[in-house]
């Protein structure tokens, strides 16, 4: 918590400075470097250190502008501490707009904390992370949904960490979805190397959704005031909150054209039928119903289908739960 440099290898930001640079984590086939853009404000006031991070999947778009707007549009004179903005963290994959590191044909996201001497993404992923990740107190990864489905924003983090959990309700998603995290992902790896890191997930792939990115800076927002880094107003209360431990993939039974019977973010009752399927001529149509009451975390945005392709993600809630949710969705 003492000020300080931020010391990264190659320079150091002094407290009271800011310093914009293309941060160099590999090369590629014709051996130019691979740059990714990194944003260091380092307040004059003591306080501890986020990263933002975002782009980790190179088509995941919503959350760039996230880290863009702290970096550039929030005044951050009375910074008590330091903000680490890496808003593209898979620069050949934004270039070519992929979610995957199209030079390594990786997940950057299943590479971490990485290898210096191991594959071209772990690599990457070691650099990144020995360099703005382990000097952080927490962070916050954002993410979208993969192209061609769409996510309600909502937090996923290891709620039996003390540590997650708090970052977790700070920031003031309603659903929480509770887990360590996969093997290799950025929140996982840096969790478990000290540094509590919650994924943000919200929307979809290849474009900017300006609600979906307000209410994540509104979540920001809430998490500075909460750690001390900006008295910013309020811990963000979202209305209601649950985490999430039951949780299933509503797969399509039958090929065709899908049509959804609920939006991103709506409550479905057990027994609720979610979609029905149906051929060319709208004959033999297949439908699903809700295994239990609760939320949808993704939904489908492309309407075809072939049997086993994902259709919707259903999030558990518990019935009190459910009754908030259904009293304040009439209540607008």
């Amino acid at each position: 918590m003492a000020a300080g440099a931020f010391r990264y290898d190659g320079g150091s930001v002094a407290p009271g400075e800011r310093c914009n640079l293309r941060y160099r984590v590999g090369e590629t086939y014709l051996g130019d470097p691979v740059r990714i853009p990194v944003t260091i404000i380092n307040g004059e006031r003591s306080g501890p250190t986020v990263f933002l991070s975002a782009a980790v999947h190179g088509d995941e778009l919503n959350g760039v502008e996230v880290v863009r707007e702290v970096a550039f549009e929030w005044d951050l004179t009375d910074l008590a501490g330091t903000v680490v903005c890496l808003p593209v963290l898979n620069v050949p994959g934004f270039l070519t707009q992929q979610r995957y590191l199209p030079i390594y044909d990786r997940d950057l996201n299943r590479s971490f904390p990485g290898n210096a001497s191991s594959t071209g993404a772990k690599r990457m992923a070691g650099r990144i992370f020995r360099n703005f990740v382990e000097p952080c107190d927490f962070g916050l990864d954002l993410h979208t949904s993969t192209r061609g489905r769409t996510n309600m924003l909502h937090v996923r983090a290891d709620t039996t960490r003390e540590a997650v959990a708090r970052l977790a309700y700070a920031f003031g998603a309603s659903v929480i979805v509770d887990g360590a995290g996969s093997d290799g992902t950025l929140r996982g790896e840096a969790t478990r190397a000290g540094v509590p890191t919650i994924t943000v997930e919200m929307g979809e792939a290849h474009r900017f959704e300006r609600r979906l990115i307000d209410d994540a800076l509104d979540g920001v927002e809430s998490v500075f005031t909460e750690f001390g880094l900006q008295d910013r107003g309020a811990v963000r209360w979202p209305g209601w909150r649950a985490v999430v431990t039951e949780r299933v993939w509503i797969r399509a039974e039958a090929g065709g054209l899908v049509d959804l019977h609920h939006e991103r973010g709506g409550l479905v009752h057990e027994g609720d039928r979610l979609y029905t399927i149906t051929d060319p001529f709208k004959t033999d149509g297949t439908s699903a119903e809700a295994p239990f009451t609760g939320v949808l975390l993704s939904v489908l945005e492309n309407p075809v289908v072939a049997p086993g392709n994902p259709v919707c993600h259903l999030a558990g809630l518990d019935e009190g739960t459910a009754r908030i949710v259904e009293r304040r969705a009439g209540g607008r």
